[in-house]
């Protein structure tokens, strides 16, 4: 069992590690068109693509159908698309504004779109960004302080680990384009994160004994599913919890194995306590 106002507190101590999905960016759109930011892989295909669905197979995941466009018009040309779409103006989304005023300590964001990042640009922080096939070095990160202007890439040893830590793997726009997204980037990336090339040394010391909460976070596919397991490596017991309403048998026992307890509400419901509009957190919710 477990409260809204027990999961604010572990957030805001820094316990309680956020991580957030296509999920989190839900309420975020076009203020011109009122078009929903695309975040999960099926919208990202069908944005990519001109709004036109492609082939099944490409359908099943926004990897595949990045590494399609990869290989016809090069690596160049999904970074070009991502950036494209995510430098646009996009309204804030109501999780990212919840987030903002709790500030927590670390935060993992699986997306690839920079309102985290908009969250702290009033304050110091360290971005670690994910990248892939860099032949000639080993690690399979740019690591970038913050100082309340500019981002300014510096090495592990001179990171200052009591700042707020921005975890992007998948990349973003910021401070220089650079994605996690075709097939060819994720087997590089999700290999090199398995052998922990892939996060920092200080990340590896403060990451112990924390629990995560997965907001927004689709469980239906390898991908998601091997990042949560390895960067929440080393996670206490339970590891952490998930807003996951409706889930399936495969994301059931997913979750059993990882020791992650289902939230069977929705993420909107947090979020509305969050900002102050939804239940006052006493109420206990059962977890699965």
């Amino acid at each position: 069992m477990v409260r809204f106002d027990q999961l604010k507190e572990g957030l805001v101590s820094g316990e309680l590690v956020p991580v957030l999905g296509a999920g989190a960016l839900q309420g975020a759109v076009d203020p011109s068109t009122q078009e929903p930011m695309p975040a999960d892989s099926r919208s990202l295909i069908l944005a990519m693509n001109g709004g036109r669905e492609m082939m099944p197979r490409l359908m099943y995941e926004f990897s595949r159908a990045a590494q399609h466009l990869e290989q016809r018009r090069g690596q160049a040309a999904v970074t070009r698309f991502l950036t494209q779409l995510y430098g646009r103006r996009w309204t804030r989304s109501p999780l990212h504004q919840a987030l903002a005023d709790l500030a927590p300590h670390w935060v993992v964001d699986l997306n690839r779109d920079s309102q985290l990042l908009e969250s702290y640009a009033g304050q110091p922080h360290l971005l670690i960004k994910g990248v892939s096939r860099i032949m000639e070095k080993a690690k399979r990160f740019q690591l970038f302080k913050y100082d309340g202007q500019t981002y300014a890439a510096i090495d592990e040893a001179a990171a200052d680990a009591s700042l707020p830590i921005l975890f992007k793997p998948l990349g973003c726009c910021q401070p220089e384009p650079g994605f996690i997204a075709s097939d060819a980037d994720f087997v590089d990336y999700l290999t090199e994160l398995m052998g922990g090339f892939a996060i920092p040394s200080f990340l590896k010391q403060y990451r112990p004994g924390r629990q995560y909460l997965l907001l927004g976070v689709p469980l239906s596919r390898d991908t998601e599913r091997m990042l949560v397991t390895e960067i929440s490596y080393g996670a206490s017991e339970p590891r952490g919890w998930v807003f996951l309403p409706e889930a399936t048998a495969k994301e059931q026992r997913f979750c059993a194995r990882m020791g992650l307890q289902i939230i069977d509400r929705p993420l909107a419901e947090f979020t509305a306590y969050l900002l102050g509009g939804g239940e006052n957190g006493s109420q206990s919710m059962s977890a699965m």
